[in-house]
């Protein structure tokens, strides 16, 4: 649990880290600026912290204020956020995620078709 603790981003960490990923390395402002929701400089900065204790962010020190930059990039990051959810939410098994998307009709055979001939094309 705790490893998952700590590969897992919650949803502001991972808006904080898109905005990162977006821009570069970035200082505590340029990060609240680059938000879409309003938060407090101090919210912000302690996020910032947390996501360095995690190991997510490095930080540099540009004058007189940090600058932090990803360590992880945003396809692992992705890749970790749907492992732990197949792992949650379908016992480990992606057919069972990919079942549950064309019930619920989020995804439709046709487009299951499509990525599997761009999947093909990719792996030549």
């Amino acid at each position: 649990m705790a490893k998952r603790q700590k590969t897992v981003l919650t949803k502001l960490e991972l808006q904080i880290m898109q905005v990162i990923w977006k821009r570069g390395a970035s200082t505590v402002a340029a990060v609240q600026e680059g938000l879409q929701q309003d938060l407090a400089y101090t919210t912000v900065q302690t996020m910032l912290n947390i996501l360095h204790r995690k190991g997510k962010l490095k930080r540099e020190l540009h004058g007189r204020a940090f600058a932090y930059t990803a360590t992880v990039t945003e396809a692992k990051a992705s890749s970790h956020a749907v492992r732990d959810l197949v792992d949650r939410m379908f016992g480990g098994s992606s057919e069972d995620l990919v079942m549950s998307l064309i019930k619920n009709r989020q995804i439709d055979p046709q487009k299951i078709a499509e990525l599997t001939k761009r999947l093909e094309a990719e792996e030549g």
